[in-house]
């Protein structure tokens, strides 16, 4: 006898290089998960999702504002073979790399092979779109801030680099009343060997999104902290509602960049062209943000990663900012 399909595809809710997301619910429960497929034609394809997956797998507790993996799903043409998060190894994630990662193939060439990825719903879209939808607001501006610090902090001590932060790539949850940022799409994740500190593991590889990433990104020897570089990016255009339009999709997406002549430079580029450039923080208007905003601003876009923060001098100095918070009314 035939068993009942666990979810149900409702809708496609975005589509990308990558892959495919939909909105499903599940069957038995009746509630809601977003269903990521990516495509296993090519090995290149399969690495992308094992990054995320391993990613994903490897976080040994929780965090509210990083996308919660409920369980990965091989698909072999007609065959559905789920993958254990649960456990660092096993037989099913052996299977894969072998089959996918170093090119075999362990089916007809004519069958489907995909990855799904079973993830928790987010209702309110990502932040891009969030924000560009609604009038600029500091309370908000400020919790968002300090969500995304305390996620990024959370992934690097877990020894995760993001390594493709944007607002692209950060969904909104109303779950909890307020809006509750969630770090996704982990396809250009690294997991770091090793209990050391994860500022001390280096990469080569450049990848990323170009009007985030940071200057060391660019020449190809960055660390973690190109991570704190992007998140950068993403504070000051959220304050200054800073856009630039995509040259491919036309999107207008969240982001700062320098200007020469009519064309848009990525901010981490033109830093690398000009290290001794000053930033002008704010950009248009003075009295947008204080003087602290600035100076943190400025300490988390420094060209030199030596003199960038990290992730967890980032999560105590967000905390102690001016911006967002209401002033007390003195009593006369």
């Amino acid at each position: 006898m035939a068993t009942e399909a666990k979810y149900s595809i409702i809708r496609e809710v975005g589509r990308g290089s990558y892959g495919v997301v939909y909105e499903a619910i599940v069957n038995q429960t009746r509630s809601k998960v977003a269903v990521k497929r990516m495509h296993c034609n090519v090995p290149e394809n399969v690495e992308l999702a094992l990054q995320e997956f391993w990613a994903l797998q490897s976080i040994q507790r929780q965090h509210e504002n990083v996308i919660q993996l409920e369980e990965c799903i091989l698909q072999n043409g007609q065959v559905f073979q789920p993958i254990s998060h649960r456990y660092r190894k096993s037989d099913s994630h052996l299977l894969l790399i072998e089959t996918c990662l170093k090119g075999r193939r362990c089916m007809d060439p004519k069958s489907a092979c995909f990855l799904w990825f079973v993830m928790e719903f987010c209702d309110g879209g990502n932040m891009n779109e969030y924000l560009l939808s609604r009038s600029p607001d500091v309370q908000l501006n400020n919790s968002f801030m300090r969500q995304l610090s305390s996620a990024v902090a959370f992934l690097h001590r877990n020894q995760i680099v993001h390594r493709d932060l944007k607002s692209d790539n950060i969904l909104i949850s109303h779950r909890c009343g307020s809006p509750i940022v969630k770090v996704a799409d982990f396809g250009l994740s690294k997991v770091c060997q090793g209990k050391g500190n994860v500022n001390q593991h280096r990469f080569s590889s450049a990848c990323g999104s170009n009007f985030y990433m940071a200057p060391e990104v660019w020449e190809g020897h960055y660390t973690a902290k190109a991570d704190i570089f992007a998140l950068g990016i993403i504070f000051w255009a959220m304050v200054e509602r800073i856009t630039f339009r995509d040259g491919d999709t036309e999107k207008e997406l969240l982001g700062t960049y320098i200007c020469q002549g009519k064309e848009l430079i990525p901010l981490g580029e033109a830093l690398l062209e000009n290290p001794n450039m000053k930033l002008q923080i704010p950009l248009k208007n003075k009295k947008s943000m204080p003087e602290d905003l600035c100076k943190l601003l400025h300490d988390m876009l420094a060209f030199n990663p030596k003199e960038r923060l990290d992730a967890f001098q980032l999560e105590v100095r967000i905390r102690q900012i001016s911006y967002g918070k209401k002033r007390q009314r003195s009593v006369s």
